[in-house]
């Protein structure tokens, strides 16, 4: 899919799809809060000692900020640890044919504005942590589709206002599915069938999926 190309969405709509229930979203929440709030426990040296390595690579903050689209449309910074040089952008406007792939799949395999240790964090999803504090704020949960930028929302076309009606996640179906090996319009679609087909039993299922597919680095760059 190039460009600025929409994404279509070939199925029914959800309302005749959906397993979704309200018991789900109570146990979702639970799982959301509890996982989220041990995970910061458990997890709190690791992020301090992550967010002093990105300091040490490169200059700039150990945080970024990345603006994105949550449920209901609404507008939030999902937070990161910084895996680029603070000028990426002037970095990829001197490399046209990059800038092209990052505009039609929002990745790039050879990054050159990743820095040393955002490469190794990438691949582990090491760099996704501090989304923990999203989940604990209420605009992310721990299992969900992908954060979509303002930018990638006229790609989705009429899809859009449906991934819109949950949380987007940290992980979720198309974590375990190939991540950057999948193209964006598959990625796009993945979005949708977790939407139309979620359940709490299928976060928990994709959740353990998770484990093994970021250890051995399935798609990630």
């Amino acid at each position: 899919m190039s460009s600025g190309q929409t994404f279509e969405a070939n199925t029914t709509p959800a309302s005749s799809h959906t397993l979704h229930k309200p018991a789900d979203e109570i146990l979702k929440n639970m799982m959301d809060y509890g996982l989220t709030a041990i995970g910061l426990v458990v997890l709190s040296p690791l992020l301090l000692i992550l967010a002093i390595i990105v300091k040490l690579d490169s200059p700039g903050p150990a945080f970024y900020r990345r603006r994105v689209i949550g449920r209901g449309g609404k507008q939030f910074d999902a937070f990161k640890f910084r895996t680029m040089v603070v000028n990426g952008d002037e970095i990829l406007n001197a490399y046209p044919e990059l800038k092209i792939i990052w505009e039609r799949d929002q990745k790039i395999e050879q990054d050159p504005r990743i820095t040393h240790s955002g490469q190794w964090m990438r691949k582990l999803s090491l760099d996704e942590l501090p989304q923990l504090f999203n989940v604990l704020r209420g605009e992310m949960s721990v299992v969900g589709p992908r954060m979509i930028a303002p930018v990638e929302v006229a790609r989705y076309g009429d899809a859009a206002a449906e991934v819109f009606t949950v949380k987007p996640g940290i992980t979720g179906l198309w974590q375990v599915s190939g991540r950057s090996n999948l193209s964006y319009e598959d990625r796009a679609r993945l979005d949708l069938q977790y939407v139309r087909t979620r359940s709490f039993w299928m976060d928990v299922q994709l959740l353990f999926r998770t484990i093994p597919a970021v250890i051995l680095k399935q798609g990630a760059f």
